[in-house]
């Protein structure tokens, strides 16, 4: 049994303070049971919580983390920025030299503007669209998530010719009728809803790591970038997750994605609070100051956060993905025949992978509801012990970090298959 008396103590004092006692719903682990541990410092692919607790990461800061913990590189490099001043709300030499290596990066980057969050990338680019195609309306692809605002914080009506619905209290319908949606992998209802004539874009993860890790059926991507210019509307690939994940260029490179605009963020920053959104010269050329659409942020380009996207970026090489692809494989390997003779289904894409409470792999949101959520919280509960942290969640991807070495990926594989003994029965 793991110990876990000062998380216990601390979370009782954070409920006093803090609704929920966390700072992001999924960390209260309201959807596997038990109570979240407290950690307290990370090191290479480990995370250790205030009770001395070792945990192999696979969570990875939700994804940022493809270095590990406290990179010496990106420890260096906070430092160093750091010592010369944490913010100024100017231009820095950073950003400039930021902005060109992700251009560089990128097939579908021109230019790029710096924000400082997932969500601000995506809320900027839905903006950015509706002011450069004249339309209100965009097309949200159920399941994926693209941060809490409230164009986008929806969920899926009864029937493709109705108005999503607000997926929280606090947004007015409305608001919500300008997003309709279309389910993961369905050509024919994105279809539907661009020969209404109204939709400003079409946003999704190229990869959904928000139910789960699923990937795009063959020829889906390709046909919404056909359907997309066929009726005028932008295509915009929320690459927070897998930008700089699945390639150096992300999904994009990875599927051959010619996307309207691009949303970053995650690993751009190194583990540090930065995102960005991006395009075509003559799109990102609407934005104020030279344009019309306004954008704006106090801490965008901050030179703490830049200096460790830097960092990270020169670190991810050819060899780097060569490698990450190789513990994907020696993950998918150990873990399918476990899973399959469990009457279970795994989905892998690169180093995101997912194992799912059903006996089939989803294709798409509804599906992933299917799955069994008792089982899959025992499951996580069980991994916890084996000293394994998962995504408290089965609709959030797992993410392996490029520094696992044969004995970590061992490790991994025989204790995730106690825990799913052990879930099941």
């Amino acid at each position: 049994m793991l110990n876990t008396s000062r998380s216990h103590a601390l979370l009782e004092r954070a409920r006093a303070v803090i609704p929920g006692g966390v700072n992001s719903p999924v960390r209260a682990f309201a959807a596997v049971g038990g109570e979240p541990p407290f950690m307290a410092r990370g090191e290479g692919p480990w995370m250790f919580d205030v009770d001395g607790n070792r945990y192999l990461d696979l969570i990875g800061s939700w994804g940022p983390l493809i270095l590990g913990h406290a990179h010496p590189a990106v420890v260096e490099a906070v430092g160093k920025a750091m010592a010369l001043g944490a913010s100024f709300g100017c231009p820095t030499e950073g950003e400039v030299l930021f902005a060109e290596e992700l251009c560089a990066a990128h097939p579908s980057l021109e230019q790029v503007r710096l924000c400082s969050s997932g969500s601000e990338a995506t809320m900027h680019a839905i903006r950015l669209a509706r002011g450069a195609t004249g339309r209100d309306s965009i097309v949200k692809i159920d399941g994926c998530f693209h941060g809490a605002h409230d164009a986008v914080l929806v969920a899926a009506g009864s029937g493709v010719a109705t108005f999503a619905r607000p997926g929280s209290p606090g947004i007015p319908q409305a608001v919500a009728d300008l997003t309709r949606t279309a389910p993961f992998n369905d050509l024919d209802t994105v279809r539907a809803q661009l020969e209404r004539g109204d939709i400003a874009a079409v946003i999704l993860e190229a990869v959904a790591g928000n139910m789960g890790c699923i990937a795009p059926a063959p020829g889906y991507l390709q046909g919404l970038r056909e359907l997309t210019r066929a009726h005028g509307a932008l295509l915009i690939i929320d690459e927070v997750m897998t930008g700089f994940r699945l390639a150096r260029g992300g999904a994009c490179e990875r599927f051959d994605i010619d996307a309207d605009l691009v949303c970053l963020g995650k690993i751009v920053g190194g583990g540090l609070p930065l995102a960005a959104f991006g395009g075509r010269a003559e799109l990102m050329g609407r934005l104020s100051p030279v344009g019309p659409v306004y954008q704006a942020g106090t801490l965008s380009g901050n030179p703490l956060a830049v200096a460790a996207g830097r960092a990270t970026l020169a670190l991810l090489s050819d060899e780097l993905y060569l490698r990450l692809e190789e513990i994907g494989a020696q993950v998918e390997a150990g873990l399918r025949p476990l899973v399959e003779a469990r009457g279970l289904s795994m989905v892998r894409v690169g180093s995101m992978f997912t194992v799912y409470f059903r006996s089939q792999a989803p294709a798409d949101f509804e599906q992933v509801k299917g799955c069994d959520l008792e089982a899959f919280g025992r499951f996580h509960r069980a991994a916890l012990e084996e000293g394994i942290y998962l995504p408290p969640s089965q609709f959030e991807a797992a993410f392996l970090p490029a520094i696992l070495r044969d004995e970590d990926v061992a490790f991994l594989i025989a204790g995730l298959g106690r825990a799913m003994e052990r879930a099941l029965g």
